[in-house]
């Protein structure tokens, strides 16, 4: 099929099923650009001359499926037309797209998110891939929009409104199985039967799980009762002037089925709205910490925790929850089992499956004596603000330390210039500082000293990212950045 096409690949096998992959040029991540949409129509055009037996939609990147929209685009919009225009572009493509008279499927393997999951709902089927990545969800709110592209009249559609409802207007994403488990994905397989189960499952004919009966009520003739329950949870925790996006979320799925054309005075609100600007630009600027720590290779597998207080403990789980073992150090069990108590309940609702949270519990390790130093990656130093114990402490653990492990602190208030005086070679202590409470705050100050080794620094970063916090590289000095 002679297609010329930048970001997509069409092909097509002898069993006449089409597959279109995603890969978006220059790009490590696939979004849903003017372009990459310009492009899907015109491969949507070709398939409308040779009608496939199916067609499978895919990703190509290694990093997921799809990520949403282009954000960069979003600064591009300042007028009300552009805006509009927008909200149209995807909203009538992926009606296009539901309307074919050829079975389609979504193959859905990593993050798939905002815009990917909008033309994934398009699809008669979601396939989705059960690892640990697989991420779905429709998060435009954390940037002070909404679904515009037909995400708030299929979602509802496919797991009932209220499930609906709270995943758009809290942001949250559903992993492979829970997508199976809620109708939003058809089935879920792992990845070394995904080709075959995909194939199969777009020609099957299998119809759709339907909603329940009250949910098709709620969905339906109910649908103001459920509407004015979530404007009184969200009132909860916003005001409509200060965050009116899940407002115009409820209020456009209610009076309008989802599609924001209809109430054009929404759209031009929400677009031109000092939250959204603010959120995005907030966006932008996490999006610039994520490349810090990119260009290392370091990868830490174990990790040693010194002192079990607030700080110290919820570091020891975080990179537990992560995949490292990691070994926790105090003076006593009975100092470290109020952090094994937090670590317990933040397993069981991060990962809701008991075995998995049974796993991450394993790989945390009371360990009193330090016996896990000689064989941590990285070890970290959250002990009480004094130079002195300091002091103490990193003169006995540099001789026990690997060669090229990473050295921290995570102090707050003191120099690094100060700690390092205490260590024959100071080049390798670098400040990991974490801000409480560490799972709910993504930042982490990678602090660097007068003498610490720029590639210990890069290590450093490297690992931040690796534990999914956001890292900011900072000069050592006074409250470093974010306290100073």
């Amino acid at each position: 099929m002679n297609v010329n096409l930048q970001h997509w690949r069409l092909d097509v096998d002898a069993q006449g099923i089409a597959t279109a992959t995603l890969d978006k040029a220059g790009e490590s991540a696939n979004s849903l650009s003017a372009e990459v949409l310009r492009e899907f129509s015109s491969l949507l055009d070709q398939l409308d001359v040779y009608p496939p037996k199916g067609l499978i939609i895919r990703s190509g990147k290694e990093a997921g499926f799809i990520a949403g929209a282009d954000i960069s685009e979003f600064s591009q919009l300042d007028t009300a037309e552009k805006g509009r225009a927008l909200v149209e572009r995807g909203w009538k493509l992926f009606n296009r797209l539901e309307a074919v008279k050829y079975p389609t499927l979504a193959l859905v393997r990593g993050h798939c998110l905002g815009g990917g999951l909008e033309l994934a709902l398009a699809c008669r089927y979601l396939l989705a891939v059960d690892e640990s990545g697989t991420k779905m969800g429709l998060p435009e709110v954390m940037l002070g929009i909404f679904p515009g592209w037909g995400g708030m009249l299929r979602l509802p559609k496919r797991v009932g409104p209220a499930a609906a409802l709270d995943m758009m207007l809290t942001g949250k994403t559903l992993d492979a199985k829970r997508a199976k488990k809620m109708g939003l994905a058809d089935d879920c397989v792992p990845p070394r039967v995904m080709e075959m189960a995909a194939r199969q499952l777009v020609v099957s004919g299998q119809p759709r799980r339907p909603l329940p009966f009250m949910q098709r009520l709620m969905n339906g003739p109910l649908k103001s009762v459920v509407a004015n329950g979530a404007r009184k949870q969200v009132a909860k925790k916003a005001r409509p002037q200060h965050y009116p996006a899940p407002y115009a979320i409820i209020d456009l799925w209610q009076k309008y089925d989802g599609n924001a054309l209809a109430a054009p005075e929404v759209v031009d609100r929400i677009i031109s709205s000092p939250t959204a600007r603010n959120l995005l630009r907030v966006f932008r600027l996490q999006e610039r910490l994520k490349a810090f720590g990119k260009d290392s290779d370091f990868k830490a597998r174990r990790v040693h925790v010194i002192g079990a207080g607030v700080m110290g403990g919820d570091i020891a789980a975080w990179c537990a929850l992560r995949g490292m073992t990691v070994t926790l150090q105090d003076q006593t069990l009975e100092r470290m089992s109020p952090a094994l108590k937090r670590a317990h309940a933040l397993f069981t609702k991060k990962l809701r499956d008991p075995l998995r949270a049974r796993a991450a519990f394993d790989r945390l390790i009371p360990d009193p004596q330090g016996d896990g130093v000689p064989h941590a990656d990285v070890i970290i130093e959250a002990i009480f603000e004094n130079v002195e114990a300091k002091h103490a402490l990193f003169r006995a653990l540099e001789p026990r330390l690997k060669p090229h492990a990473i050295l921290a602190t995570n102090t707050s208030s003191l120099r690094l210039e100060d700690i390092a005086t205490a260590l024959k070679d100071p080049s390798r202590l670098v400040g990991i500082h974490f801000f409480n409470p560490v799972p709910m705050l993504p930042l982490v100050e990678v602090v660097q000293g007068e003498a610490t080794d720029a590639e210990v620094l890069r290590r450093a970063t490297g690992f931040v990212r690796r534990i999914d916090k956001l890292p900011l590289p900072v000069q050592s000095a006074p409250g470093f950045l974010v306290n100073a």
